[in-house]
């Protein structure tokens, strides 16, 4: 029948996107092979030797199912961070639950307040769900608590997001300020608080892991990801009240853990003094990254992550411009979407080899862009 579409109007006016284009996408346009995978913030160090081994170990279960409860995940977090089974879900990753926050709260039209320029997977569901972005501007390269306050109350929205540390910016804001946000919020709203880089945060900037746990209208994000080097096994996990937790049993995929993926979560778990290690190996990629910046005339923000975000001192198309040569000579970065932030490139922290090429290729790049 002429005009008849199978879907509903919502997905109808929706774009086909893809919030992030991959590595393996750009390879595939440009034809030409990345040789320095430092953009996507993932963990060139990989993961512990232990959790290869686990992995390895345990491969000839892949034929069973994951336990649809993750009990054993659970279990192990709340024993990690001093709460109980009860306070955790486990998902396909934050991005997953993100989408599953979404969709518990917000129905067409109903706003839902961002930063400009945040992550754009959670504005992916928000659209996704037919949900209204409401944006505040980042301050001084920060998400702006007080901007995000405000929006909240004019809206009465019922979800707000907010990363801490920061991505794109690798920016953050101290505990006490980041609890006082959380208790100015109305109990209608309720808080995702994304923690994805928590590991990697300085001291004194992630609040206490008791700091929310009367608060049923804050979730707590993290992930398996970044320090732990587990991207591809794709294991995130929220924190919050029972009551809180266990909506998500209503909507969430229990049988969408991949049996492997809980084992390598698990033993990396296990392995602190391995985090501990790759953390140090972080922090020591950023001062090299920043310093290949700042010998190239380009100035290196302060960074609370596994990434530094770097002002090249002009505009998005300058920016683009050192995105593209550097692919060009197989340097994988990105950069922010949105200006003002989108001045800047964004480089994830690598491997000494991996940062070889970038010190090679950035100055090349930048003589031939002009």
């Amino acid at each position: 029948m002429s005009g008849f579409s199978r879907f509903t109007p919502l997905a109808n006016q929706l774009p086909a996107t893809v919030p992030f284009v991959g590595p393996e996408a750009i390879e595939r346009r440009m034809g030409r092979d990345v040789r320095a995978r430092i953009g996507a913030n993932e963990s060139g160090f990989g993961p512990a030797p232990s959790v290869l081994e686990t992995i390895s170990r345990k491969a000839k279960e892949i034929w069973r199912y994951n336990d649809p409860e993750n009990h054993a995940l659970k279990t192990a977090l709340g024993a990690h961070l001093g709460l109980t089974a009860s306070n955790f879900v486990i998902s396909e990753g934050i991005d997953d639950l993100l989408g599953l926050i979404v969709r518990l709260v917000i129905e067409p039209g109903m706003p839902v307040v961002t930063s400009l320029g945040g992550y754009p997977t959670f504005n992916f569901h928000v659209a996704g769900f037919g949900g209204r972005l409401v944006t505040t501007a980042y301050r001084e390269d920060r998400e702006d608590l007080q901007g995000l306050l405000d929006a909240v109350r004019r809206e009465d929205a019922p979800l707000v997001y907010l990363a801490n540390p920061d991505n794109p910016m690798g920016s953050w804001w101290d505990a006490p300020s980041i609890v006082s946000f959380a208790k100015s919020l109305p109990e209608t709203t309720l808080l995702i608080l994304d923690e994805a880089y928590s590991e990697t945060a300085p001291e004194g900037s992630i609040p206490a892991i008791t700091a929310f746990i009367d608060m049923p209208n804050v979730i707590r994000t993290r992930t398996f990801s970044k320090a732990y080097g587990l991207a591809g096994a794709r294991v995130g996990y929220g924190i919050g009240t029972p009551g809180t937790v266990s909506a998500f049993d209503k909507i969430r995929n229990h049988f969408g853990m991949p049996r492997l993926s809980t084992e390598a979560a698990l033993a990396a778990l296990k392995d602190q003094a391995y985090l501990s290690k790759v953390i140090a190996e972080i922090a020591d990629a950023r001062m090299r990254i920043s310093a290949i910046a700042r010998a190239n005339g380009l100035h290196p923000l302060p960074s609370a992550t596994n990434f530094v975000a770097v002002d090249t001192g002009r505009d998005g198309v300058y920016a683009r411009a050192i995105v593209d040569g550097l692919m060009e000579h197989g340097v994988f970065i990105r950069m922010p979407g949105v200006a003002p932030l989108n001045r800047c490139i964004r480089i994830s922290a690598g491997v000494p080899a991996d940062l070889d090429l970038l010190e090679q290729a950035l100055p090349k790049v930048l003589k031939a862009v002009g």
